[in-house]
């Protein structure tokens, strides 16, 4: 048998491209603190992106707290969300101080339910936090309708979506604000670390205050801030990365091709609707086996057996985690449909560098055609 297959694998320039990369930061001992590194990623990502302020930090959850601290929410708002996300999402919520309440997803490409919002809008709702979810985005025309009818703001967690375009335009347009992902699993990473994306310009220096204690001068402490800003190795990552990320993308999209001329129209495995208008960073690949020979978890035991990592993801669904139990909007018989996803998906192993013989690996043992 060759090598494992795992579920993804970091992309990476090379060895001797990120030592020329990091090589000023041994000359000038300049590590953090929104050094020369830190100010040409974000002046990058700005143009890359096509918004006017990007804010860098150390890791996607502490840009989607302070995104979601910046609106000055009042404690106890109701913020509508989905739970077919990671944990980050509703505990950025939860750690403002927020109520999530829990909008089930569609069936076609599991992002929010938006037939659904409407009717979960109360005199408390404050925000939407809705998620692309696996490269596929929300319909944000729908929610701009919304939010802009009972006047609510909106805070995209687009950790799955950077690169992704609609119509054209970066998902970093939409909303309020956007929050990115740069984690190491993602289609572009910084090692670790996150974006928050926005157009108001009384932000820049918000968001500066909350990631950086508060310190206008080496005398100056103007707002009860933290930390979270991403260091100098961080943002070299990403000056590396960023330059080969079309290619990359471009590669992940021959994997996904490929899954989908193996898996397509196999009577019990359902694959995400590709979206109209939208250009994808083909960022994982789900499957759900709903009425297959085999159950999810008996192919997930395959792949495992073979050497092969598959993630449920998501599962649990947020909405029924231990520590939301006691919250009244908690409950995934509320949002049938995305347990009904989460029961039954799997992401299959994706990423830049994945052969194409690995892929047909993996297929070969969904399929039941293993030798």
């Amino acid at each position: 048998m060759s090598d494992n297959i795992l579920v993804t694998r970091s992309s990476m320039p090379s060895l001797d491209e990120y030592i020329e990369e990091i090589r000023p930061i041994w000359e000038s001992h300049w590590l953090t603190n929104m050094g020369v590194k830190h100010k040409q990623l974000q002046a990058e990502l700005e143009e890359y992106l096509g918004v006017p302020h990007v804010a860098l930090y150390t890791n996607g959850h502490l840009a989607l707290e302070n995104a979601i601290a910046a609106l000055n929410l009042p404690e106890g708002g109701e913020v509508i969300t989905t739970p077919f996300t990671f944990a980050s999402t509703t505990h950025a919520i939860v750690r403002n101080g927020l109520v999530p309440v829990f909008c089930d997803v569609n069936d076609r490409d599991y992002t929010m339910d938006v037939t659904k919002i409407e009717d979960l809008i109360t005199d408390r709702t404050v925000a939407i936090v809705p998620v692309h979810v696996y490269g596929n985005i929300c319909d944000v025309e729908e929610i701009d309708r919304i939010a802009k009818k009972y006047g609510l703001k909106v805070i995209y967690d687009a950790a799955h979506a950077f690169a992704v375009k609609y119509k054209g335009a970066s998902t970093a347009c939409f909303g309020d604000a956007s929050m990115f992902s740069f984690h190491a699993t993602k289609v572009f990473n910084t090692i670790e670390g996150g974006a928050v994306c926005f157009k108001d310009d009384s932000w820049v220096q918000l968001l500066n205050d909350q990631k950086n204690f508060g310190i206008h001068g080496p005398e100056s402490v103007c707002f009860v801030g933290g930390n979270a800003k991403m260091n100098e190795f961080q943002a070299a990552m990403g000056i590396c990365n960023l330059r080969h990320l079309d290619e990359e993308i471009a590669k992940r999209k021959k994997v996904v091709e490929r899954y989908r001329e193996r898996l397509s129209g196999v009577e019990g495995i359902k694959l995400s609707a590709i979206q109209e208008n939208v250009e994808s960073n083909y960022a994982y690949f789900p499957v759900v086996f709903d009425g297959y020979k085999y159950t999810r978890n008996e192919i997930y035991e395959m792949l495992q057996e073979q050497g092969i990592t598959a993630r449920k993801y998501f599962y649990p669904l947020t909405n029924s985690f231990e520590c939301y139990r006691n919250y009244p909007t908690a409950g995934t018989e509320k949002t049938p449909v995305a347990q009904h996803l989460a029961l039954r998906v799997l992401t299959l192993p994706l990423y830049a560098d994945l052969s194409l013989d690995d892929v047909d690996r993996t297929c070969d043992v969904i399929l039941g055609q293993k030798d």
